[in-house]
């Protein structure tokens, strides 16, 4: 366990962010290995057939997912406040909460997975082994919000080295079972579903059993073992408004998915490699940002807001110069990097993958901003807020797409996320900044008692520093004259 509401912020940032980055990075290598294999074993063809359902399986496993890291929000800030009684209550009635989430999910997607393809305009030459590699994925529902509930459990404690340790495993797991499964048993596409199910329920499996044997603390006495009415709203208060974000900005995804399918297969198959390195590169984005905002969930529970305020700041400044940086990479090498998934004879698909990485790289920063500010205004409760930005998100994705696509072809699609993160960007850092200086106001608040009490002076509010302090000045004053 990890107590971020003391020592330096910035060393707590990095060394909370490293683990995370690189179980983000691993677990991106579920969908690079399956990519990548499919494309040099199957084909073209088979590379858009398991990229074509990508924006579905963002907003499904973007639900439950995003539904499980919110659950676990107040879990961190009753962390953060000393009260594991009440974690423990939350943790109880959070698996009941997820496992039910899981269960409806998972037999939804299931029976309508051909209306989902219909949706989709997903095209004829690749519908077959569409339906098959989808079907498969949404079987593994369970397993993977199995995964990221365990995952943000320990985050929450602040242990972000176990989840990339099984996550690790899990990755190694996976392309070698790609490999068997394709390469050696030949079940196609199916088997890069069945090789990415089986590896998520390995490390599911994993991290609950660690939970169970490691942290002993977290174990539901007689008394927490129940469903407690106000914990579990509480629960779903702050998980369901995560979830629908991730799902509201995947119903834009969907129709840019949908928009790009109707431009045919070729198409298909270059949006597919484009995204999967995109997803890549955002990997650092998404370990800094549950960084910060595990940070501001425990120091919030802990009414310390000016540290709150830090951790934001800090998470901005290296979230933003990855974006910088990162971008540049797609912009000058991103035909390279397409060279993972496509042939160099495939001369079409390459040029329009490129051509999507590079218009994505002049846009890359705007990533940092949102994918710091957004899970800031989460961890400190104000979950309608980061639902808004998921909403203009939405909105900016299909006024391209339906507006701009028919006359455009790709070149639009190319420009479509960047329009949605543009917006939502603005909207949540000047969103963030208003709720971390409230979250300060209240931090000096609480001060002002002790200062009166012993004769200190009070500070100005929101302002304060240690100079201001009366009796500070004036030592200073007399041990440096002319300092002041």
């Amino acid at each position: 366990m990890k107590n971020m509401t003391k020592g330096s912020p910035l060393n707590l940032i990095l060394t909370f962010t490293l683990p995370l980055l690189l179980g983000n990075l691993l677990q991106q290598t579920y969908s690079l290995a399956d990519t990548a294999i499919v494309a040099r074993f199957l084909g073209s063809l088979a590379l858009g057939a398991v990229g074509a359902t990508a924006s579905v399986q963002f907003l499904v496993l973007g639900f439950t997912n995003g539904s499980a890291t919110g659950v676990c929000i107040p879990l961190a800030r009753d962390f953060g406040s000393g009260n594991m009684h009440k974690m423990r209550k939350g943790i109880y009635n959070g698996t009941i909460l997820m496992a039910g989430i899981a269960g409806v999910m998972t037999l939804a997607c299931c029976i309508l997975t051909d209306v989902i393809l219909h949706v989709l305009n997903t095209p004829a030459d690749i519908y077959a082994d569409t339906k098959t590699y989808i079907f498969i994925i949404f079987l593994g529902i369970p397993f993977a919000l199995l995964y990221n509930y365990t995952a943000s459990i320990l985050r929450a404690i602040g242990d972000s080295r176990t989840p990339f340790a099984f996550l690790a495993i899990s990755a190694v797991l996976n392309i070698a079972l790609d490999i068997f499964c394709i390469v050696v048993l030949h079940w196609g596409c199916a088997g890069a579903a069945i090789a990415t199910v089986f590896s998520q329920a390995v490390s599911g499996i994993a991290c609950a059993l660690y939970i169970a044997r490691k942290y002993p603390e977290l174990a539901f006495t007689a008394e927490e073992r129940h469903i407690d009415a106000d914990v579990m709203k509480e629960l779903a208060i702050m998980g369901f408004p995560m979830g629908l974000q991730f799902s509201i900005t995947a119903i834009g995804s969907m129709v840019m998915q949908s928009a790009n399918n109707g431009l045919g297969s070729l198409y298909v198959s270059a949006l597919t490699a484009a995204s999967r390195i995109k997803s890549f590169a955002m990997c650092p984005f998404d370990a800094i940002g549950a960084a910060v905002s595990t940070f501001a969930s425990q120091n919030d529970g802990a009414d310390k807001g000016n540290r709150t305020k830090t951790g934001l700041s800090i998470g901005l400044a290296l979230s933003v110069s990855y974006g910088i940086a990162s971008g540049l990479v797609l912009i000058f090498y991103g035909r390279e990097l397409s060279l993972l998934f496509v042939s160099a004879e495939e001369a079409a698909i390459l040029d329009a993958s490129n051509m999507l990485l590079v218009c994505s790289g002049f846009f890359y920063w705007t990533l940092g901003i949102l994918n710091v500010c957004r899970p800031t205004i989460q961890s400190m409760g104000f979950t309608a807020r980061a639902m808004l930005a998921g909403v203009l998100e939405m909105v900016a994705r299909v006024i391209v797409c339906t507006v701009f696509v028919a006359r455009f072809g790709f070149t639009a699609i190319c420009f479509a996320d960047q329009a949605a993160w543009l917006v939502a960007a603005a909207f949540v850092l000047v969103t963030a900044y208003q709720m971390v200086r409230a979250a300060e106001g209240r931090y000096y608040d609480n001060l002002y008692p002790l200062y009166e009490h012993i004769g200190l002076g009070v500070p100005a509010k929101h302002h304060f520093t240690v100079m201001q302090i009366p009796a500070v000045r004036a030592f200073v004053a007399s041990v440096t004259p002319g300092a002041l």
